[in-house]
């Protein structure tokens, strides 16, 4: 709906409004001029009746929870107070012209006391509960809902499937190379496979039942064409491929992505060529100190 259509839907609810409180203050003022309300009293008595029930009414549409269930409780009392009052006005002839009997709205004496009650209770309520409804309304807090924007799931999910090839988790042993020079016995072989004993986060093994149906045989498309390198042959690579990095560029991420290879096997090799740098390092620093020890002796 444009804003015209909404203005105009406005100004008629005013409209009808207005002209319900025109008819119903007419009958509330004969019923205050009945019950011993002088004049300005008489005059001011619809507008606490039917302006009660106005502000019960947009104190409604501000409130949540409890406090909106007991101004839609108000709003109900007052309209049915209100609905028997114009009831009363309308079986009471008398009460149209001038006040016949002062103090009785009904020949039945329960009844007239009833009604003379309900119509002198009507402007003390409307103190105590327009007051409270005004004090919920001004003491209300709206709850507030944190945008979300369209990035924010895609930066989590980002997040959750990042590498993990630099993450501070235990990996395996570190690779002893065999130098080529003197020939060594064999050491026990170290897996480069990655450890199965920890389940990623979120992954849940499925579990079936049923016999798993036999599939054919891979295409050969469908094959990777690099062959499945031996520890030793994907160390080498990490030699040729880190040969001029510095230490600080020395990282699993950086190695799973020059070899292309798990983090896993990255970590094993990051931390196979540490050793082997620190160990170069070593041996450096001791023929240097062998060769100035010889020159001073001689």
């Amino acid at each position: 709906m444009n804003r015209f259509g909404k203005a105009l839907l406005i100004a008629a609810l005013v409209g009808v409004v207005g002209m319900a409180f025109r008819v119903s203050w007419n009958a509330l003022r004969d019923v205050a001029t009945a019950t011993g309300a002088d004049e300005t009293a008489a005059f001011l008595y619809p507008f606490v009746v039917d302006g009660l029930m106005a502000l019960a009414l947009v104190a409604t549409l501000v409130l949540t929870d409890e406090a909106r269930r007991f101004a839609l409780r108000v709003l109900a009392a007052y309209t049915l107070a209100s609905l028997v009052l114009n009831y009363v006005h309308g079986l009471v002839p008398q009460l149209h012209d001038e006040v016949v009997d002062w103090g009785r709205l009904a020949d039945w004496d329960p009844a007239n006391w009833a009604l003379v009650l309900l119509a002198t209770s009507l402007p003390v309520g409307s103190i105590y509960f327009g007051s409270d409804l005004v004090a919920k309304v001004l003491h209300h807090r709206p709850i507030e809902h944190a945008p979300t924007t369209p990035n924010q799931d895609e930066s989590a999910e980002t997040y959750v499937n990042r590498s993990t090839a630099d993450l501070g988790v235990s990996a395996p042993a570190p690779i002893t190379p065999t130098p080529a020079p003197v020939a060594l016995p064999a050491g026990p072989g170290v897996s480069l496979v990655k450890s199965t004993d920890r389940a990623p986060v979120g992954a849940v093994a499925a579990e079936s039942t049923r016999p798993r149906r036999a599939t054919g045989r891979v295409p050969e498309v469908a094959r990777s064409s690099r062959p499945n390198r031996t520890a030793d042959q994907l160390l080498i690579e990490a030699r040729k491929a880190t040969a001029d990095w510095s230490d600080q560029e020395l990282t699993a991420e950086g190695i799973r992505k020059a070899v292309h290879t798990s983090p896993a096997k990255a970590r094993v090799v990051r931390d196979t060529l540490r050793t082997e740098r620190a160990a170069a390092r070593e041996a450096s620093k001791q023929a240097a100190q062998v060769a100035g020890t010889g020159e001073a002796a001689a």
